[in-house]
């Protein structure tokens, strides 16, 4: 059984290690270091642009229960992120470098697994293929897939946020403190007065920014939102936002500042720290002129700078089956953000479901879809039966979930963690059967 898979960013390395695991010979393309994206830089697979995309740990929050799932199941991904975590209070953060290396060696040991590193740039059009070619998919398979879905692509844009050099923060000024203590001091915070805070907020609106070009529409995910982009819905939203000061009294003062902007570590050695919620698409000049005016950060050294990337995705629901195949060409599965999921989880996630489903419809054997009521099974029912009118790229939450079946009134925050229960109860009823027929099949 012979399978191909273009892209080998997290869904494509995840959907190679489970068709891999299901005795699959799998071909894996990666088009680095032939061809580089805007937002890559290095060579290795699986390569990360932020080091906390993967975001919060804890049950409460629907990813938590995502990520609980696919530790259970064998992500290697999320072997990946748990062996290489870097300190992030009650988040999921990694170092970005050590992750990616650690799912290179694992892919280029694999027996089953052949990683070649050439571009494709038209789609198979015979054998069993998983699309995994990412946010980022080139020109000409972008074509190729407009082709293929009949639909005018979709697409948004997505912006990174600028990494500071630890030895260059003042510390005189900015402190290490989490939210309310919790997590430790993890964060590196730097405190503005109402003057400062106004006067930083009109310098966004006022700067240069780097402009989409004329046909195409700027249309930014909602959690990624650049900081300029806030800055216009007006100017107390960013103190609201995530410049917000609630929990963080400034110990040189004592007193509670106007606003404060977190630093989170970057790396295992916590020389490198990204400004949280700095997403941008100011010029590389303003970015400099701008992030220094902030209290402790006067004498900033940029690792790297903002920047903004075109993602584009495909309207699932009008276009992929149940299975993740392309409904006009059932050879073909689509997996990562380019099937119309948002986040690094949820990319790794859908791959691990299309690796699974393509071998199982290899052998001609029924697919195993996971239960609606867990994560895995609530992302892969938003791409099948989301609105196709209104479709937009979902991280995972508990809204997508069935609802509970209750009697009286439950609080929020113990609904969530009674779905996250319910999810992990129903997970080896799905899973079990999966891994007995690889041990059977050796």
């Amino acid at each position: 059984m012979n399978i191909t898979i273009i892209g080998a960013g997290l869904a494509g390395c995840e959907a190679a290690w489970q068709a891999a695991a299901e005795g699959c010979q799998v071909k894996l393309y990666e088009m680095k270091p032939q061809r580089f994206s805007p937002a890559h830089q290095s060579d290795g697979l699986a390569e990360l642009v932020c080091s906390n995309s993967l975001r919060g740990a804890g049950m409460n929050n629907a990813v938590g229960c995502l990520k609980e799932e696919l530790r259970r199941i064998g992500s290697l991904f999320i072997e990946a992120a748990d062996a290489t975590a870097v300190p992030a209070g009650g988040a999921l953060a990694v170092d970005r470098d050590e992750f990616s290396a650690y799912i290179s060696e694992k892919i280029e040991q694999h027996p089953n697994i052949e990683l070649i590193r050439e571009e494709v740039t038209s789609l198979p059009s015979e054998g069993t293929a998983i699309l995994a070619s990412g946010p980022l998919t080139s020109d000409q398979l972008s074509a190729e897939i407009a082709k293929l879905t009949g639909n005018e692509h979709l697409y948004f844009y997505d912006a990174i946020a600028p990494i500071v050099e630890a030895d260059s923060i003042d510390f005189e000024i900015a402190w290490r403190a989490s939210r309310y203590g919790k997590g430790g001091d993890d964060y590196v915070n730097c405190p503005l007065d109402k003057e400062q805070y106004e006067a930083f907020v009109q310098a966004l609106l006022d700067a240069d920014k780097v402009q989409g070009r004329e046909f195409e529409k700027l249309i930014h995910f909602e959690g990624c939102m650049p900081i300029e982009e806030m800055a216009t819905r007006g100017l107390q939203t960013l103190a609201f936002g995530p410049m917000k000061p609630v929990g963080l009294p400034d110990p040189h003062t004592g007193k509670t500042p106007h606003a404060v902007i977190q630093l989170r570590q970057d790396n295992r050695h916590a020389s490198l720290y990204n400004l949280v919620g700095f997403q941008t698409r100011l010029t590389y000049p303003e970015q400099q002129r701008i992030f220094r005016t902030i209290p402790g950060l006067q004498n900033a050294k940029f690792a790297r700078l903002g920047s903004m990337h075109r993602n584009t995705f495909i309207n699932a629901p009008s276009c992929l089956n149940e299975n993740l195949q392309f409904s006009k060409a059932t050879h073909l599965y689509a997996a990562g953000q380019l099937s119309g999921v948002e986040g690094y989880v949820e990319s790794a996630a859908s791959g691990l479901l299309a690796g699974i489903f393509a071998s199982y419809q290899l052998r001609g054997e029924a697919v195993p879809r996971p239960p609606a009521t867990t994560a895995l099974g609530a992302l892969l029912t938003h791409l099948h039966e989301a609105d196709a009118e209104n479709f937009q790229p979902m991280n995972v939450n508990y809204g997508l979930f069935p609802p509970l079946e209750l009697k009286g009134k439950m609080k929020r925050a113990d609904r969530r963690l009674a779905m996250a229960a319910r999810a992990l109860d129903a997970l080896p009823g799905w899973w079990e059967p999966i891994v007995k027929r690889r041990v059977q099949e050796g």
